[in-house]
């Protein structure tokens, strides 16, 4: 498999990830800045980090004592660079130990909301916010003298080296959380270490993201083909708008009906991306091949794979189709076009150092002996930030609002085999759950709301005068920025009663509504 060359790279800032639960916060918070920033594990050596040019770096907190045996550390070289560095509760511990400073390991612990004094107002990371602000602490060991040369510009009861600056060096920190939003005026500081601090200029928007795609996909793909993978979800709408944008009829979408979709999509498809971008569609109705290779199969990631593995085969059909058709015209279908986030190649362990949490059919799943040359676009991007590039190339509201869903369909929203049988009980399940929630005018409220079949599960009900035993559907209404993290909605009562009630009624084969009240983490927000 040909791998995604990079596009053109704007100035960036690198998130250097010290096992903190933030981490993927603060990157959001930097480009929230626009400013464009990638996180990379901590294991990196300094030498690759420098090597990708940041134009400024960012040190996370991490759960470690910088005193414990094998805590994560970083090469003093890194502070001599000449590169601005600001580092975050672990971060900044780190610093202040690398360049003679003094930490602690008093036992003496801060935990959440904390007061925070300003000693230095005029200082370059607290100028414009007040003497006395709200911080968010998360420590047990602390600083109790700054390296030499640098400035002590904040303290709290308990920390009496709570912040420190040095302008010469642009070499920063802050033992808080400026990330989180409980840091009153955490954006703020961030802000004024990326603008001031680091001197950048918030010039990382939707229209340079469009410009720098469009043109860096016209330079690669040059006067051949590509085709996409249409899905009707937002990501892989995007992925084509912006392919579409920049080689225009160069471009042939191909929406594969894996059997897999929800109630209606194949249709809603057809009509709405089409009108909206003017795109090449066809549509393959593959739906028996998915359920013949899907029969038997239990296991979530061998269906995760079997299906990447069968949307590529049916591409490379719809390939060898194209390529015959253009044939006297001596065209060549080379390219691929998928609509990755940067949450998919995180939670693939892409580039950060993490563990797999799951396979995604658009990056873990694919054969290795796949035979087109990638192409993803928003591979770096996090959801809202595609939805606001999708604003950018004219796609309407209910293609780029749409709620996220999985490539890999209701498939892995079915606990055990996949049927016909349950993929018709799960369609209209979810139909109705979507139809409530759009008439209560949630749908901007929630990220989305999974509905999932325990298909191997069945429970005692009574419906009419009999007693029945049917399997349990179960709600999962979740709110986030980007996927990264995510907690359940608290929806309405009312509006789950008519969701319950709607569904025993209407759907035969389920006796039981159940809602999933886990967090992400624990709990992943698929199910499987």
């Amino acid at each position: 498999m040909a791998p995604t060359p990079p596009s053109a790279t704007p100035d960036t800032v690198l998130v250097v990830d010290f096992g903190a639960q933030y981490a993927q916060l603060i990157a959001r918070r930097v480009r929230e800045a626009r400013v464009y920033s990638e996180i990379v594990p901590s294991t990196m050596p300094v030498s690759e980090i420098l090597a990708k040019n940041p134009k400024a770096i960012i040190l996370s907190g991490g759960p470690s004592s910088v005193y414990a045996e094998n805590a994560p550390s970083l090469d003093r070289a890194l502070f001599e660079a000449g590169v601005p560095v600001f580092g975050m509760c672990y971060g900044f511990q780190l610093m202040a130990q690398a360049l003679g400073g003094t930490v602690d390991n008093t036992g003496s612990r801060e935990y959440g909301r904390t007061d925070l004094s300003v000693s230095k107002p005029s200082s370059t990371l607290f100028e414009g916010t007040p003497a006395e602000q709200q911080v968010w602490m998360s420590h047990g060991d602390a600083c109790s003298a700054a390296p030499e040369g640098f400035t002590v510009t904040a303290s709290t009861s308990m920390v009496p080296v709570a912040a420190f600056e040095n302008d010469e060096l642009k070499l920063y920190g802050v033992q808080h959380h400026p990330e989180v939003m409980h840091s009153t005026y955490g954006q703020q500081v961030l802000e004024h270490f990326l603008y001031r601090g680091a001197g950048l200029a918030p010039s990382w928007t939707t229209t340079s993201i469009v410009d720098e795609q469009v043109e860096a996909i016209r330079e690669r793909v040059g006067g051949k083909r590509a085709i996409c993978g249409l899905s009707g979800g937002v990501d892989s709408a995007v992925a084509a708008a912006l392919v579409n944008k920049a080689i225009g009829s160069q471009l042939t979408c191909v929406y594969v009906d894996h059997g897999l979709m929800r109630k209606g999509e194949t249709e809603q498809v057809e009509k709405d991306f089409v009108a909206a971008t003017g795109a090449q569609l066809r549509i393959v109705d593959a739906s028996e091949r998915f359920l013949d290779a899907l029969a038997g199969v239990s296991d979530p990631e061998q269906k995760r794979k079997i299906i990447g593995r069968e949307f590529i085969r049916v591409f490379e059909q719809a390939q060898a189709e194209l390529v015959a058709e253009a044939d006297e015209a001596g065209e060549d279908v080379a390219f691929l076009v998928q609509g990755t986030l940067y949450p998919d190649v995180v939670e693939s362990g892409g580039g950060t150092g993490t563990a797999n949490i799951k396979s995604h059919h658009n990056v873990g799943g694919l054969p290795e002996d796949i035979e087109f040359e990638l192409i993803e676009p928003l591979r770096k991007l996090f959801k809202d930030e595609v939805r606001m590039v999708g604003q950018e190339v004219g796609l309407p509201d209910n293609i780029v609002q749409r709620q996220p869903f999985p490539g890999p369909g209701l498939g892995i929203r079915i606990v055990g085999e996949v049927t016909r049988e349950r993929l018709d009980i799960l369609r209209e399940a979810d139909a109705i759950a979507r139809e409530e929630l759009t008439a209560a005018g949630l749908d901007r409220d929630i990220w989305q709301c999974p509905v999932v079949l325990l298909a191997d599960v069945r429970s005692v009900g009574v419906q009419g005068d009999g007693r029945t035993y049917g399997h349990p559907i179960v709600l999962r209404p979740v709110s986030s920025e980007d996927a990264m993290t995510a907690d359940w909605s608290r929806l309405p009562y009312d509006v789950l009663a008519r969701i319950s009630t709607r569904i025993t009624n209407e759907v035969s084969e389920v006796n039981r509504v159940t809602l999933d009240i886990t967090s992400k983490p624990p709990g992943t927000i698929e199910w499987e």
